[in-house]
C-alpha cells in the first residue's frame, strides 16, 4: 500500500534514542502559557519570558521530528537524527512540537524537562485506547437504506463482496423488513442474501423488526440478526409504529426464536442524544432500553446517534449511564456525520473503553424517518483515524477505498469520506507530475 493512504501512527513518533539527542532543547525552549493555550494546569508550570532576546535563541531541528508526507524509511532510527537540519529562527522546539513566539509572546518553560515530558502526553490522551477495534461495516444496509433511487442487487451484491474482501469483520448485509416502507433497499433482501450467504471471512447480519422478518430471513440463510429500539418515545412511533414496550415486546419474541436456533442477536439503541421530535434525550432513558436490549439476550447494544447532533460533553454522559448497566465490552457506538462531530465522538468513546465502532462505506446513509440526518461516518475515515492511533483493524485501507469509490460511482456522487477525497486529489496530482 502507498504510504500516501496510511496515516502517521504512533510507531512514526521519534524513537527515545532521538529525543535524548535533542534534550538540548528542552532547558532553553519555550511553552505557551496556561492562559494562551487554555489547558489549565496541564502545562508545567516554570517562569514566564518575555519577547526580548531571552527567548530569541536559534535553535535547529530534524524533519524527521515532524513527519508528514511520504517516507520510505525507518523514522524511529536515531542515528539520522542530526542530518538536513535547518533553523528555526523564532521559532522554539519543545518536544517534538514547534511554537512561535510572535503568537505565543508569554511563553513558560521547564528547565527539567525529560522523556517522561514528552511521552507523558501521548499516555495522557491514550491511555485505555484499545489495541483492536472491530468495524461493523453499515454502508449495504444503514448506507443504502435513504437512496432515492432503486439500487440494482448485483451492485449491492458487488459492494458485500468488496467490502468483505478488505479485511471488515461484519458487514450489515441488508434488512428483512415490509418493503412497503422502505422498498429501494429491502424488496430484493432475499436475492442479495442467497447471493453474499456462502462469503467467507465476514458476518452478515441482516435487520429484523419482529418475529415474522426474523423468520424470512433464516429461511434466507441468515446466520445472524439485529434489533433496533428506540430511546425516544415519538421517535420510536414514527419509525416502527409503535412505542417504546411494544418494541421491546416484540424483541423478547425475536430473541426467545433465536436462542432455540442458535442465532445471534445484536440491538441498536437510536437517538441515544437527541430526536427529531423530543429533543435532548435523557442518558437514563437510553440506559433503561440498552439494558432491556441487554437482558433479554442480544449480544451486542449499539448505541446510535441517529441525528448526528451528539458531541463529546453529551456522549459521555450517555455512555457513563448505559456502562453503569450494560458491560462496556458488549457495547458498540453508531454516530452520524450530520454536525461533522463523529470522528472526536468515536475518539472519546475509545477513550472510555468502546472497542466496537459502526461506519458506512463512502459516508452513505440517512434515516429516512428522522428529517435531516446524515450519513453515518464514513468507514474510510475511521479506518485512517484507528490506523493513525496505531490501532489494528484488519482492515485495508486501499480495497476499502476501491470498495467506497465503486459505490460512490455507482451513485453518481462524490464519496462523502474525507480521507477518499484527499487521498484521490493527491493520486491525481502525481499523476500530473
Amino acid at each position: 500500500m502507498s504510504s500516501l493512504e496510511e496515516p502517521l501512527a504512533l510507531d512514526k513518533l521519534p524513537s527515545m534514542s532521538t529525543i535524548d539527542r535533542i534534550q538540548r532543547f528542552s532547558s532553553g525552549a519555550c511553552r505557551p502559557s496556561v492562559d494562551d493555550m487554555g489547558m489549565g494546569t496541564f502545562w508545567i508550570e516554570g517562569r514566564n519570558c518575555s519577547t526580548s532576546n531571552s527567548c530569541e535563541e536559534d535553535y535547529e531541528y530534524t524533519r524527521e521530528m515532524f513527519p508528514w508526507k511520504r517516507h520510505t524509511r525507518d523514522l524511529s532510527q536515531g542515528d539520522s537524527v542530526n542530518q538536513r537540519t535547518m533553523s528555526l529562527g523564532r521559532n522554539h522546539m519543545v518536544c517534538g512540537k514547534v511554537w512561535d513566539s510572535r503568537y505565543f509572546p508569554d511563553c513558560q518553560y521547564n528547565s527539567k524537562s525529560n522523556d517522561r515530558d514528552v511521552w507523558g502526553y501521548t499516555n495522557k490522551f491514550l491511555k485505555g485506547m484499545p489495541k483492536f477495534v472491530k468495524i461493523v461495516e453499515v454502508g449495504p444496509r444503514d448506507g443504502l437504506q435513504n437512496e432515492k433511487n432503486i439500487v440494482p442487487t448485483d451492485v449491492k451484491i458487488e459492494l458485500i463482496r468488496r467490502l468483505v474482501s478488505s479485511g471488515l469483520a461484519v458487514v450489515e448485509a441488508t434488512s428483512f423488513v415490509s418493503p412497503k416502507w422502505v422498498p429501494q433497499q429491502l424488496a430484493d433482501a432475499r436475492d442479495v442474501m442467497k447471493a453474499v450467504k456462502s462469503l467467507e471471512g465476514s458476518r452478515l447480519p441482516v435487520l429484523t423488526p419482529n418475529l415474522k422478518g426474523f423468520e424470512a430471513a433464516v429461511a434466507a440463510g441468515a446466520k445472524e440478526v439485529a434489533v433496533f429500539a428506540s430511546a425516544s418515545e415519538s421517535f420510536s412511533k414514527s419509525n416502527i409504529n409503535c412505542s417504546i414496550e411494544e418494541s421491546l415486546a416484540r424483541y423478547r419474541a425475536v430473541t426467545n426464536a433465536a436462542k432455540e436456533l442458535g442465532v445471534p442477536v445484536r440491538g441498536y439503541v437510536s437517538c441515544v442524544v437527541g430526536c427529531p421530535v423530543d429533543g435532548a434525550v435523557s442518558p437514563s432513558e437510553v440506559a433503561y432500553v440498552a439494558k432491556e436490549l441487554h437482558d433479554m439476550g442480544c449480544f451486542e447494544i449499539s448505541l446510535g446517534d441517529t441525528i448526528g447532533v451528539g458531541t463529546p460533553g453529551t456522549v459521555v454522559p450517555m455512555l457513563e449511564a448505559v456502562m453503569a448497566v450494560v458491560p462496556v465490552e458488549k457495547l458498540a457506538v453508531h454516530f452520524h456525520d450530520t454536525y461533522g462531530q463523529s470522528l472526536s465522538n468515536i475518539l472519546v468513546s475509545l477513550q472510555m473503553g468502546i472497542s466496537t465502532v459502526d461506519s458506512s462505506i463512502a459516508g452513505l446513509g440517512g434515516c429516512p424517518y428522522a428529517k435531516g440526518a446524515s450519513g453515518n461516518v464514513a468507514t474510510e475515515d475511521v479506518v485512517y483515524m484507528l490506523h493513525g492511533l496505531g490501532v489494528k483493524t484488519n482492515v485495508d485501507l486501499s480495497k476499502l477505498l476501491s470498495a467506497g469509490d465503486f459505490i460512490s460511482k455507482h451513485l453518481a456522487r462524490q464519496s462523502g469520506s474525507k480521507t477518499a477525497i484527499a487521498l484521490s486529489r493527491v493520486t491525481a496530482d502525481a499523476s500530473k507530475i
